[in-house]
């Protein structure tokens, strides 16, 4: 009886957070990807839904240095915040040089390979661990002395990576400061049997708060996510799901952002008994997954969870009535905590758009539809030239909420728009 209390209160005690990597992973799903002014959305919404974190890029890539540095002036702002902006460099010493001189990051993961499999198919045999331990512990001293102030170091194929390697690999990156320890099933390897088991030990030797990063190669991203996450509780430390916005990613994708939290929030093992921060919501899971689509250009799935065209439909006999007379016969959660349920107006008639080669009128007409006013006609044209910049830079027409943020932050919007080739 008295370990089963000790078992509750560190379920009470520790909490599971999202780090959403939309805007790292998200975007290396191969022949897919998003501008920088999309990204920039994208941190905006996950702010707006209460995600502790957004990977928000590569800061060691130069042609994100301006949108990232963009970014830490909206998060400066208070714009972007409370929300943490972190990037993703490799577990060396010239990555952390490079990303600390090229931009005004202040959290950063630190990656590098863990498994046999990688230390001779990916570096040819040509690093030991203990090779890869003092490169790691190199990178975390050096980002500590250049004032970074969270650390995460991430095993990359962890999942097909010795665990007693691990278990030294974690203690290593803990004892030079390492905040957390990102366990990467890099290849969907893990089931939730073998990743609990697998974090269970790392995180009762170690007492290292984890994070879980998840592919969804053999369909089951979400549920070892979670299962990751609840052997990281009963271990007593926090536990870090990371996620993309309607599960993109490399080859199958990774872990859904509103699949996961829907998870922890109601399914039977989790409901009540696993806490998930209290800032994150999902009234506006609609709009996040309806933008990720648009920007993508990737249809949502009629059967995708929660935002899905089907998600809330009935129609056998059966199920029908059953909802009628009662939505939790055949609903586990309501589509209004999704934010969905209005109705969505489209225009059939004339329509006058803000693009690349848009002239001053329609460009006021457009913005007058939005009730934005300018205070005189060289603001207008101003706004006009970073809408026309925008346009090219999206190749895309815009949304409501991009016309908006050019037109209330155009400071901010010039540089994120603006890149400086190499030569």
């Amino acid at each position: 009886m008295k370990r089963s209390k000790n078992k509750a209160r560190n379920k009470t005690k520790n909490v599971i957070r999202i780090i959403d990597v939309t805007n790292r992973d998200g975007v290396q799903t191969s022949r897919l990807g998003l501008a920088k002014l999309e990204k920039t959305m994208m941190n905006l919404y996950l702010n707006e839904m209460g995600i502790y974190q957004s990977e928000f890029g590569f800061p060691v890539t130069r042609h994100e240095t301006n949108y990232l540095n963009a970014n830490l002036e909206l998060a400066k702002m208070g714009v972007l915040k409370p929300i943490i902006l972190s990037g993703w460099i490799r577990a060396i010493v010239e990555d952390v040089e490079l990303a600390t001189k090229l931009t005004k990051v202040e959290h950063l993961n630190l990656s590098i390979s863990t498994s046999d499999q990688m230390l001779y198919g990916k570096f040819k045999g040509k690093l030991t661990k203990e090779d890869i331990i003092k490169m790691m512990t190199d990178a975390v001293d050096l980002a500590k002395k250049k004032g970074i102030k969270t650390i995460g170091v991430n095993a990359e194929d962890a999942s097909r990576s010795d665990i007693n390697f691990l278990i030294e690999f974690s203690q290593e990156a803990k004892e030079h400061g390492a905040e957390r320890i990102r366990y990467c099933d890099t290849l969907g390897y893990d089931d939730p049997f073998t990743i609990y088991k697998r974090i269970r030990l790392i995180a009762s030797e170690v007492n290292i708060p984890i994070e879980l990063h998840c592919h969804n190669d053999l369909g089951m991203a979400v549920a070892v996510s979670v299962a990751g996450a609840k052997a990281a509780i009963d271990s007593g430390v926090d536990a870090y799901i990371n996620t993309t916005v309607n599960g993109m990613g490399e080859r199958a994708g990774n872990a859904d952002l509103v699949s996961t939290i829907l998870a922890i929030k109601y399914s039977s093992g989790f409901q009540n008994k696993y806490i998930i921060d209290e800032r994150t919501n999902l009234s506006c899971a609609w709009k996040i997954a309806k933008f990720a689509s648009y920007a993508f250009g990737i249809p949502i799935s009629v059967n995708q969870v929660a935002v899905g065209a089907n998600a809330f439909a009935h129609e056998s006999g059966i199920h029908a009535d059953g909802a009628l007379k009662d939505k939790r016969n055949y609903e586990l959660y309501d589509f209004e905590e999704l934010g969905r349920g209005e109705p969505e107006i489209i225009e059939t008639g004339r329509m006058i758009t803000a693009g690349e080669y848009s002239g001053i009128k329609g460009f006021r007409n457009v913005y007058d539809r939005l009730e934005i006013k300018f205070k005189d006609e060289k603001e207008a044209c101003k706004i006009l030239e970073l809408v026309r910049y925008a346009n090219v830079h999206t190749q895309k027409p815009l949304t409501n909420d991009e016309l908006r943020f050019i037109a209330k932050y155009p400071d901010i919007a010039k540089k994120i728009f603006t890149m400086t080739p190499l030569v």
